[in-house]
């Protein structure tokens, strides 16, 4: 089966169950509240999608030079968290240096670089892969010959791409105009800061909570944006 096919797939499967992982996560680990992660509007996270084809195909290569069965699975496994870490950093710098945008930020957490990456989430992505490796690679072998077997599934796959494809195209004139507030106040717009400055400000206002279009408020994006600097960055 073709391999752009595949990963086509792969990717929708990873971005839609990366989607309920991060949601889970936010709501009984981190924030402990009920937000739609990442900078889409959707319920898709595309860093997950990447990185399910980049175990997938990891999974794959083979490692027989190395005779040790233990080591073979231990070598598996931190090329998939580095990959991983890989994959979060290149992510994470281009929209900071491209958009002025930090979609995540670990400046908290010790040994971080950029804020984007740092040692306790490596190693969370790589028990991530471990799990991936020994519990779920099957079940996607299994899941690339189903889709063999049943390619008019290629239709829900096409149509999620133009649904993304839409949604990434609003998402990104949200950033472009987040990086041009950033360019011209010369910061860094921490973008789950400013969904949970955004919240709470309609709770105090008592506004209903747009779940899914965390963004859109009563007041003008402007308004917002400058309350956001005021709060943040302590600038008139």
């Amino acid at each position: 089966m073709n391999i752009l096919l595949v990963l086509a797939f792969l990717f929708y499967i990873g971005s839609s169950f990366g989607w309920v992982l991060e949601l889970f996560f936010r709501r009984f680990v981190s924030t402990k509240k009920w937000i739609n992660p990442g900078f889409l509007t959707g319920p898709y996270l595309p860093i997950y999608g990447v990185g399910l084809c980049t175990l997938f195909l990891l999974s794959l290569v083979d490692i027989s030079w190395i005779r040790n069965s233990v080591l073979q699975n231990v070598t598996i496994i931190i090329f998939m968290g580095l990959a991983m870490t890989l994959i979060e950093y290149v992510a994470g710098i281009i929209f900071i240096r491209g958009m002025k945008v930090k979609l995540w930020d670990y400046s908290d957490r010790w040994g971080n670089v950029d804020g984007i990456i740092c040692p306790l989430f490596t190693i969370l992505w790589s028990i991530l892969g471990a799990l991936y490796y020994f519990l779920i690679q099957n079940h996607m072998l299994r899941a690339v010959a189903w889709l063999s077997n049943n390619l008019a599934f290629s239709f829900v796959i096409g149509f999620f791409f133009g649904i993304l494809t839409i949604d990434m195209a609003h998402s990104i004139d949200l950033v472009v105009k987040l990086r041009r507030f950033a360019q011209e106040n010369d910061i860094i717009v921490k973008f789950e800061e400013l969904k949970n400055h955004i919240r709470e400000g309609q709770e105090k206002r008592k506004e209903k909570i747009n779940y899914i279009f965390a963004f859109k408020t009563k007041k003008l994006f402007t308004e917002t944006l400058a309350e956001y600097k005021l709060k943040y960055f302590n600038k008139k």
